[in-house]
């Protein structure tokens, strides 16, 4: 993360939650700063470092770092969560078109994958299998699709013409039109080089979960200690802060380039968002 965008987010959490907010004392000394109370929060997203390996390096206690880290994940969801969570936009919708065309799959919207993250304590009675099944069924990415606002696409495909797009999807997701699925034991070398292109395109949704893990490991190992609500900020901020990275990071106006070459891997040159 640029300086520029720390500072941005430093000053409008601090202007959004009084926690952050630097104050007087009964002595009239001054209390700890918005960059203290930040930098706890970042460290242990970055670094997954633990609360008591920050006490001497900031002076805040570990209670205080605890709280900071709790207060930052909800400021960041309430002051960045509708422009950096909302659905995409049609001149989103139309540079991941323009990107997917180019890469030989007109109509394709992206990927569809899911990630897990290991609740290391979960109470027993909480205890469950979330497989992308039901993570699907729990999505509002396809609410949209089910009242028939689907977004507008038009494209033909061996003399077809489509007017709605589509996911690259693994088997496991269910029939439906929205979904392209790998062709099983494909026959003739049209359907292997398409299966072949097709796992290349999927990998972005997989590149994507890995640059979010390695921003904030945070959640990558397993979570301990935290309860469900700040567990789904947590995962909230970091997508919310990995999508403020990706568009600090996009000279302006700038369309992506593919690096092509047949049977290797087609890599964006900057990872897509995580909506």
């Amino acid at each position: 993360m640029k300086r520029d965008l720390y500072c941005k987010i430093v000053q409008a959490i601090e202007e959004h939650d009084p926690w952050f907010q630097q104050r007087r004392n009964a002595a009239s000394e001054l209390g700890l700063s918005s960059l203290q109370k930040v930098t706890a929060a970042f460290r242990m997203l970055a670094y997954d470092a633990p609360a008591d390996s920050l006490n001497e390096c900031l002076r805040l206690g570990e209670s205080t770092i605890i709280e900071s880290m709790r207060q930052f994940v909800r400021a960041i969801v309430e002051v960045f969560g509708d422009e950096y969570l909302r659905a995409p936009n049609e001149e989103d919708t139309a540079r991941s078109l323009d990107m997917n065309q180019r890469r030989g799959f007109p109509g394709m919207l992206g990927s569809i994958d899911c990630v897990h993250w290991k609740w290391k304590n979960c109470p027993t009675a909480w205890s469950g299998s979330l497989n992308d099944i039901n993570v699907l069924h729990r999505s509002h990415l396809l609410d949209n699709l089910a009242v028939g606002e689907a977004p507008k696409v038009q494209y033909s495909i061996n003399g077809h013409h489509y007017t709605m797009g589509y996911y690259l999807a693994d088997d496991i997701y269910p029939e439906w039109a929205t979904f392209v699925k790998p062709i099983q034991s494909p026959v003739g070398r049209k359907r292997q080089h398409f299966v072949v292109q097709q796992a290349v395109a999927q990998k972005d949704v997989e590149w994507a979960f890995e640059v979010l893990q390695s921003r904030f490991p945070i959640v990558q190992g397993a979570a301990r200690f935290w309860d469900q609500e700040t567990l789904n900020d947590i995962m909230t901020a970091c997508i919310i802060m990995h999508n403020m990275i990706i568009e600090d990071e996009r000279p302006e106006g700038e369309v992506e380039h593919m690096h092509e070459g047949v049977g290797e891997e087609v890599v964006p040159s900057h990872t897509a968002k995580v909506w």
